[in-house]
């Protein structure tokens, strides 16, 4: 995910001036006004809990934005500088999660007689390929999922590109998606609640998992030095909650509980790029592909084709992130579209975009269906997907130069 810290410059109420950005009263009306219209669609076609699904979604686009909650600038910060506080937030974001996801899963604790389960998938190729090519992507589309539609919320025109080729990229994962899930790419499937200890004992296991990685982290701190981590929060006080950027733990923190609840209100964690893939195929089907003859539209899954886009519950919440992303940076003064966007970036989005959407499709999620969920599920394929999307990600940020884009340098505070 791109951490982004928008300044707006010159006259009064700007940082430069010595106040705050001026509230975007314009763009908060609109967004408060399609954000109602939409829930007012959603509760017609759907059932009262997609109303509070959206509900969370829309507070899930105003944490992700007031925190700037990285996950492509983590990893590139820390491939790149070894700065590792964005992976640490990751850990407390995981860490928590999954003391709410225990429970919740050993107990079977679920709205409307809803029993909730997690994303638990195959170790394998499948995962290691797709996870790989993810952590180029994002590197080179400059956002992840989830980052994609907080970014698009806050106005950011490149990020529109990165969602394009995303979408296209998932359709042609959809499409691949036979030949990846045969068993041969797909090994076994380990939860770590599959002990005799049950999901007691997975939490203790996990908990050393994410104890090790923030001593490790903070070993490559201590060797490579890297500059500190220190956003602009731009207000403080009660005016930073709504106005200015929170601290990371605050984002994960949001973001662990954002999850849970959603686990308990649709039976499934936070998920984001399986909604793409419908998006596409309805467009490919509209236009006379038979997309309905593939594997991955068969069995569970085929209803979806013929069904309003605002009966599916991932894309419901994706129309919520972005709206409340942009609510929130609409009243902290930072939505800012931007107008021009150089030929080989644009070209670098779209790239970016289509790895991450084929990627996401084939490894079974993105950075949060696959990643958070699944390793908040207590998954190991969640922890393959972190290190093959970090071995990505060092590939990625190699190949950014040659599409103009910067990567963090020692020197360079803001990383």
């Amino acid at each position: 995910m791109q951490k982004v810290e928008r300044r707006v410059s010159g006259g009064p109420g700007s940082p430069e001036a010595g106040g705050l950005p001026r509230v975007r009263f314009g763009v908060l009306t609109g967004a408060v006004v399609v954000a109602a219209a939409l829930g007012y669609g959603v509760e017609r076609v759907g059932e009262t809990r997609m109303l509070a699904l959206y509900a969370i979604a829309l507070l899930l686009g105003v944490a992700l934005y007031h925190a700037r909650f990285g996950f492509t600038s983590a990893f590139r910060q820390l491939v790149t500088v070894g700065q590792g506080a964005g992976l640490r937030a990751h850990m407390l974001m995981i860490a928590a999660a999954s003391l709410l996801f225990a429970p919740i899963l050993a107990y079977g604790i679920g709205v409307g007689g809803i029993h909730p389960s997690g994303y638990v998938y195959p170790l394998g190729l499948s995962v290691a390929v797709g996870a790989f090519m993810f952590g180029v992507g994002m590197q080179l589309g400059g956002a992840c999922a989830s980052g994609s539609l907080y970014t698009v919320g806050g106005g950011e025109t490149r990020i529109v590109l990165t969602l394009f080729g995303f979408v296209v990229g998932s359709v042609l994962g959809a499409w691949n998606w036979g030949f990846w899930t045969q068993e041969a790419f797909n090994w076994r499937t380990i939860s770590l609640a599959d002990t005799r200890f049950g999901y007691a004992g997975a939490v203790v296991i996990q908990l050393a998992i994410v104890a090790a990685i923030v001593v490790v982290s903070r070993a490559v701190e201590r060797r490579k030095r890297p500059p500190k981590y220190a956003p602009r929060p731009h207000a403080s006080g009660l005016a930073r909650t709504v106005r200015g950027t929170w601290p990371l733990w605050a984002g994960a923190l949001a973001l662990a509980v954002l999850n849970a609840a959603t686990l308990v209100l649709s039976g499934k964690p936070w998920g984001i790029t399986s909604a793409f893939a419908l998006w596409g195929s309805k467009a490919a089907q509209a236009v006379g592909v038979d997309v309905g003859s593939w594997s991955y539209w068969s069995g569970d899954k085929a209803a979806a084709l013929h069904a309003p886009v605002l009966s599916d519950v991932t894309s419901v919440m994706d129309f919520g992130i972005i709206l409340g992303a942009m609510a929130a940076a609409a009243a902290g003064g930072t939505f800012a579209i931007q107008r021009r966007v150089p030929l080989k970036a644009a070209a670098a989005a779209i790239v970016g975009g289509i790895l991450m959407g084929y990627g996401a499709r084939i490894a079974y999620g993105c950075n949060i269906g696959a990643y958070f969920g699944g390793v908040a599920s207590f998954s190991l394929h969640g922890w393959l997907w972190l290190v093959m999307a970090l071995a990505g990600t060092y590939l990625g940020t190699r190949l950014r130069p040659l599409f103009g884009l910067p990567n963090p340098k020692p020197e360079d505070s803001s990383c």
